[in-house]
């Protein structure tokens, strides 16, 4: 494995989240300098099944593996975030704590819960780990996690097209186009019966998420196919990413905002027990722009543009005695670069948002009387 890539606890076992760490992680891989051009990929399922391991051979990531010879207990505590290494677009692993595990009790289902719907709030494939011979079992790991993936993906108000990538672990003589059909059937059972809010009744399961397959050879049994099977995935990832707007993939927010709307998401997470997520892009767009418009309005008027400050008074000065000659083109010439400088930093956000603050910010720099008395 390549060192390059060191993990990063995100949240731990008591569901904080570690703001100094996130925005470390973003600093030292330069992230907010990608844009659009990055992806998110996360990995759920059953504790001791591998996830890890995968991850890792994946993404030449190091996340910690389970150790055989000391028994299945838990290794991933939390959620851990690494950035991928050696693969172009960036993109993130993260990688969730197993589910149906022992240690947490009576709390797992809340933060195996929390987990999935973090997950899938922020990322654009998430992966669901499992094992081969427990596809069509009624009691099988897979079930309980699947109905909670959907439960989650419910919970939000807008959501938008995920892809679920289900990998079938330690993959049998049974044909896996076979164990395909039995897990669409199923999954679609499990859609079925969940509980819809009113705006989603008979929405088929393919609105929201876009179901992929592969299976995988036993790692312990025979890890040279295994290494070569997951070369092929990893690239199949890769080139999934890699589409961009092509695909039914598109970035929640910005790099440059990632650190933000993780915090967010985590928050409205934890502060409620029925999470009514709304389109969270949105939210973020809104809230970045506004802060934007209020700088280039500070801008506009600080010391350093007291000329144009002063170019701008003489000219409603003079609308003030009449008509002006050429009133658009002096209005727009002072106002420019600061409409510029906005349309530059708020590039990757939601095009409607993006133009409502615009306008905004046009409105408000025009009413001059607005902003005199916090300048003078």
């Amino acid at each position: 494995m390549e060192n390059e890539s060191i993990p990063t606890q995100l949240i731990n076992a008591a569901g904080e989240l570690n703001v100094a760490r996130l925005d470390e992680f973003v600093q030292k891989y330069e992230l907010s300098k990608h844009g659009t051009s990055y992806g998110v990929v996360a990995i759920m399922g059953p504790q001791s099944g591998g996830k890890s391991t995968l991850l890792n051979y994946l993404f030449h990531t190091n996340f910690r593996e389970m150790e055989a010879s000391e028994g299945r207990n838990q290794t991933t505590q939390g959620i851990w975030m690494a950035k991928c290494a050696g693969v172009e677009p960036f993109i993130v692993a993260i990688d969730l704590e197993g589910s149906d595990g022992s240690e947490r009790g009576e709390d797992d289902t809340a933060f195996e819960k929390q987990s999935a719907l973090f997950a899938l709030a922020v990322a654009d494939i998430v992966i669901i780990n499992m094992w081969c011979i427990e596809v069509g079992r009624e009691q099988a790991a897979s079930k309980p996690l699947l109905r909670t993936v959907f439960q989650a993906m419910m919970s939000l108000f807008k959501p938008r097209k995920t892809t679920l990538l289900f990998v079938l672990r330690d993959k049998t003589k049974t044909p896996v186009q076979l164990l395909e059909n039995i897990l669409k059937k199923d999954t679609e059972k499990i859609w079925n019966s969940v509980r819809m809010h009113s705006s989603h009744i008979d929405t088929p399961l393919s609105e929201f998420f876009k179901m992929e397959f592969v299976a995988l050879s036993s790692y312990e049994q025979n890890e040279e196919l295994f290494k070569k099977e997951v070369a092929k995935l990893s690239q199949r990832l890769v080139n999934s990413i890699s589409e961009g707007p092509a695909s039914d993939r598109q970035p929640i927010v910005p790099a440059s905002e990632f650190s933000f709307s993780a915090q967010q998401i985590w928050k409205i997470i934890k502060e409620n027990k029925n999470v009514n997520l709304p389109a969270h892009k949105i939210i973020v767009a809104r809230i970045r722009c506004e802060e934007i418009v209020n700088q280039k309005l500070l801008q506009l008027w600080s010391d350093e543009a007291c000329s144009l400050m002063h170019n701008w008074l003489a000219l409603e000065g003079a609308v003030r005695s009449g008509p002006v000659s050429s009133f658009g083109n002096k209005a727009s010439t002072i106002l420019e670069t600061y409409i510029l400088e906005y349309d530059k930093e708020t590039i990757y956000f939601d095009e409607g948002v993006r133009n409502e603050k615009r306008r905004q910010l046009e409105s408000k720099a025009l009413d001059v009387r607005a902003i005199l008395p916090v300048v003078l």
